[in-house]
């Protein structure tokens, strides 16, 4: 019932900045931050540890994209799953901008037998993913949402089936479909 009025509140506030209305924007803030900062962790939680972005850079870094995006907003699930995208795309940015670092910046290039290598870093992983999951969207974009929910946001599969529109059903084969593709081809050496 509290996520219900939750998501209405949502709603009427997405519906106020569309039309203009001053203090709509700060409102939607203090009621969906607790939202996204539940996201953010999610997120970080399948990142390597000491990762140098935290929660809070993320959860601004995500609002400041998505409140300067001219796009609108149908309910919460909707702003949810945009915001769980933004993250993601911030992450697999960050890990690119990281993989490019260790690529050169005049550093000695590192062995296997090295000191300084770092058992912990997930960088090739996280682009590996992105580039997955950018295939799966080409092939079937309604896999990519359902990826989107369940992995990116940690929504359930009844939450997932509400924010797509989806019976429980159709989710539950989709994910399976997901996860399937994307372990073939996240395990598939490339040449």
């Amino acid at each position: 019932m509290v996520e219900e009025q939750q998501g209405r509140r949502v709603r009427d506030l997405l519906d106020a900045i569309d039309r203009g209305e001053e203090g709509a924007l700060e409102e939607l803030v203090s009621v969906i931050y607790p939202d996204l900062k539940k996201l953010a962790r999610f997120q970080l939680a399948k990142e390597r540890r000491g990762h140098t972005l935290d929660t809070t850079a993320i959860v601004h870094e995500a609002f400041i994209r998505l409140a300067g995006s001219n796009s609108s907003y149908t309910d919460r699930g909707h702003f949810l799953r945009a915001a769980a995208t933004v993250m993601r795309h911030l992450l697999v940015d960050y890990a690119r901008k990281r993989n490019a670092e260790k690529r050169g910046a005049g550093i000695p290039p590192l062995t296997l037998q090295d000191d300084r290598y770092e058992k912990e870093d997930d960088t090739l992983a996280v682009l590996a993913l992105d580039a997955a999951v950018k295939d799966i969207a080409s092939i079937d974009p309604q896999l990519e949402q359902i990826i989107e929910c369940r992995y990116f946001a940690g929504l359930t599969v009844r939450e997932t089936a509400e924010a797509l529109g989806m019976s429980v059903r159709s989710v539950e084969r989709g994910w399976r479909k997901a996860r399937a593709y994307l372990t073939t081809t996240m395990e598939t050496p490339s040449d």
